[in-house]
């Protein structure tokens, strides 16, 4: 149920991001559509506390996990397009490496708080109980309100983008023949715009699976319990953060390319080592090591696009990075899957993430790292 409900949300993604974006670049109301998303999403998270745990509420909980997805997905786009208006050549990556790292800790920071003040407890704090499974629906109110707060700083000290007269007001569908030319404008004078659009969709997605498989793998493969489970993902997203600050700081010397393929190659090498190895010690070092350079790898992948996007076009290129991510985002769980039914055990999964972050390192390979904020790859 949650499979094909993220997946309608996914083709619902694809369709709306670039238009979202274009929009928003060309109205100036990047940070106003940012608000309007956030708060969507504010409302959904609570929303999810009437998820009670019985069959019945199932749907309900997989249809709001689906429209927080696309809620979500859609706000990242006018987030990711605002790191332009808050750095410069020099600074971008650094930047950028310090708020993936914030998204790490703030997620370990509330993580270790509902855990221990709800789910662990049999009486939490303000007497919730285990009973009709409320020591786990509260952490849906206690997200909702961190998320609002935490939002709050971004949707008021930066400001507007600027709406630009020279552009014309569009429709809605109006701006699907706008995007269209904008593919063809790409293709023509920005091939490599257009190739890391495919290339970051192929690693993003082994990226993901990363993270989305780990704990499956963790407590399937190594014999980690739940709670073993929740303490490596503390140390990981801890990892994943000092990765991306540190990264981060050596992007703007080196460039994103550089970060982006030194990571992909130490997650494969990595994960091919993990997939031989037997027994906890060995997946806490090793998937540590996978986590450390997975941060870096994130946003790198952002401050990449960010450096080739065209002063005025940022949310639409981050609106077509949304929509391409989408557009392969089946293909991890795909070899995933494939490997273990191959090979009749479940470590063989490693193989298929893997294999993705492999094929993505080499459509990465013929690239150049964009070194400034080049504002010249759509003309007209």
């Amino acid at each position: 149920m949650i499979g094909i409900t993220t997946g309608i949300a996914g083709l619902f993604i694809a369709l709306l991001a670039p238009a979202s974006g274009q929009r928003a670049d060309h109205s100036g109301k990047r940070r106003f559509r940012l608000g309007l998303h956030s708060m969507a999403i504010v409302v959904i998270m609570a929303l999810c506390f009437f998820v009670r745990p019985a069959p019945e509420y199932l749907l309900l909980g997989a249809g709001l996990l689906a429209v927080g997805h696309i809620f979500s997905e859609l706000a990242g786009v006018n987030y990711n397009a605002m790191l332009l208006q808050i750095s410069t050549p020099k600074t971008i990556g650094r930047i950028s490496g310090i708020g993936w790292a914030s998204g790490y800790l703030g997620g370990i920071v509330l993580l270790l708080v509902v855990y221990f003040g709800f789910v662990k407890p049999d009486v939490g704090w303000f007497g919730i109980t285990h009973q009709d499974g409320m020591n786990v629906r509260i952490v849906a109110l206690v997200a909702a309100v961190w998320f609002f707060l935490s939002a709050l700083p971004v949707l008021t000290a930066i400001p507007e983008n600027k709406a630009d007269p020279t552009r014309p007001k569009v429709g809605f569908l109006q701006s699907y023949v706008l995007l269209w030319e904008t593919l063809k404008r790409l293709r023509g004078s920005s091939p490599q715009t257009l190739l890391f659009l495919i290339s970051s969709a192929i690693f993003r997605d082994g990226l993901a699976a990363v993270f989305a498989f780990g704990a499956i793998i963790a407590k399937g493969s190594f014999g980690f319990s739940a709670g073993d489970v929740i303490i490596f993902g503390v140390a990981a997203n801890v990892v994943a953060a000092v990765g991306a600050i540190a990264a981060g700081f050596i992007e703007d010397k080196v460039g994103p390319k550089a970060i982006i393929a030194v990571s992909l190659v130490g997650l494969i090498v990595s994960g091919t080592t993990v997939m031989f190895l037997h027994g906890a010690t060995a997946f806490w070092i090793f998937g540590l090591l996978l986590s450390l350079f997975v941060g870096p790898a994130q946003s790198s992948a952002r401050t990449f696009l960010a450096r080739l996007a065209p002063s005025g076009s940022e949310g639409e290129l981050f609106g077509l990075y949304a929509t391409t991510g989408r557009a392969v985002s089946f293909l991890s769980p795909l070899l995933f899957s494939l490997c273990i039914a191959l090979f009749g055990a479940q470590r063989w999964g490693i193989i298929g993430i893997v294999v993705i972050l492999a094929i993505g390192l080499a459509t990465l390979a013929p690239l150049k790292s964009p070194r400034g904020h080049v504002s010249s790859q759509l003309p007209g």
